[in-house]
């Protein structure tokens, strides 16, 4: 027991078991409901890939919603890290612009079930969380915002939309993208797909 509220080896371990037992779940989360869909995966079938008793599911995420919505943050998270690792140290606005795309699209389509439930789907499917979900992408999409606000535009040229449909995009690339050696690399789509509203931006 802590003394003096000092905490104890023995806290400090209980705290990291508890800890890597949220991190697995989450892993088995995200794996289920990116193989087998939200509504199909039960907290038994989460539990059951960690090897804990359903029951105990719940000590550390209330509902099934709740679990999912950590693991969309973490999804919401990686694809963050990825976009802020591709920009550090560019300087040229559309140079930023093209390493974020790439950023993005590495994280996306990444053999990770975390990035695949990153959808606008979600927030119709799961009502009582849909403002947190909604919440997680508005926070991702203004570092976008903040990117192509950046761009040497001409006066007329409207952001929003340029930041829409070059999400609208890279995001659709889940649907067709099929990895391989003749096939070119997530990065270099994204960069592609910036160099096409280059421009059409300076035209």
């Amino acid at each position: 027991m802590a003394r003096d509220g000092m905490a104890t080896d023995t806290d400090t371990a209980d705290a990291q078991r508890q800890n890597n037992r949220r991190d697995k779940l989450l892993q088995a989360a995200a794996h289920l409901f990116a193989s087998q869909g939200y509504e199909a995966t039960s907290m038994r079938d989460i539990a059951s890939a960690v090897g804990m008793l359903p029951g105990s599911v719940y000590y550390h995420f209330p509902s099934k919603e709740d679990l999912f919505v950590a693991v969309h943050d973490e999804g919401v998270r990686q694809i963050t890290d990825a976009v802020e690792a591709a920009i550090a140290g560019i300087d040229d606005p559309w140079d930023r612009l093209e390493a974020a795309a790439a950023g993005h699209m590495e994280a996306l389509l990444a053999d990770s079930g975390f990035a695949s439930v990153v959808t606008p789907e979600y927030s119709t499917k799961l009502a009582q969380a849909s403002a947190s979900l909604i919440a997680q992408r508005d926070a991702y999409e203004r570092k976008f915002a903040g990117l192509v606000d950046a761009l040497p535009l001409a006066p007329d040229v409207d952001r929003r939309m340029l930041r829409l449909g070059l999400l609208g995009m890279l995001n659709w690339a889940r649907t067709w993208y099929r990895p391989g050696p003749d096939h070119k690399t997530p990065a270099r789509i994204g960069r592609e797909m910036v160099a096409l509203l280059r421009g059409r931006a300076h035209q």
